[in-house]
């Protein structure tokens, strides 16, 4: 297993790595919408939160060698399903290739933020 890390996406809030690649997959932890060059949370609607978490998802990629077009499987988690349409509009911009996909509504997400999304990713080497 390979370790992926970079300043351009928020560090770890807890006991885990950023990414991780194994077997030519690459697996991103969950990321929210944390600015990672202030640490603070970007965005009060789910458009804006959900760009700022697209962002940070792209870095973790390009850190592993990879871009969005490598994304085989996505988790997604939002607080309200009310913003379904809103998130899938900007998750729609960066995930052309419609990679396979779950999106639930979740009580309460890391710092109150209103979506969290979780990548696999294959690494093309």
């Amino acid at each position: 297993m390979k370790v992926i890390s970079t300043e351009k996406a928020p560090a770890a809030i807890g006991p885990y790595s950023q990414g991780i690649i194994s077997g030519g997959l690459f697996f991103a932890s969950g990321q929210i919408p944390i600015n990672p060059e202030t640490g603070a949370i970007e965005g009060s609607t789910i458009k804006e939160q959900a760009e700022r978490v697209m962002r940070n998802i792209g870095e973790l990629l390009k850190a592993a060698g990879c871009d969005y077009t490598d994304v085989v499987k996505t988790s997604c988690f939002i607080a309200d399903m009310d913003d379904f349409s809103a998130f899938n509009e900007v998750y729609a911009e960066y995930f052309t290739g419609k990679p396979a996909r779950s999106c639930v509504a979740v009580k309460t997400l890391p710092k109150n933020v209103l979506c969290e999304v979780e990548v696999i990713a294959e690494v093309n080497d």
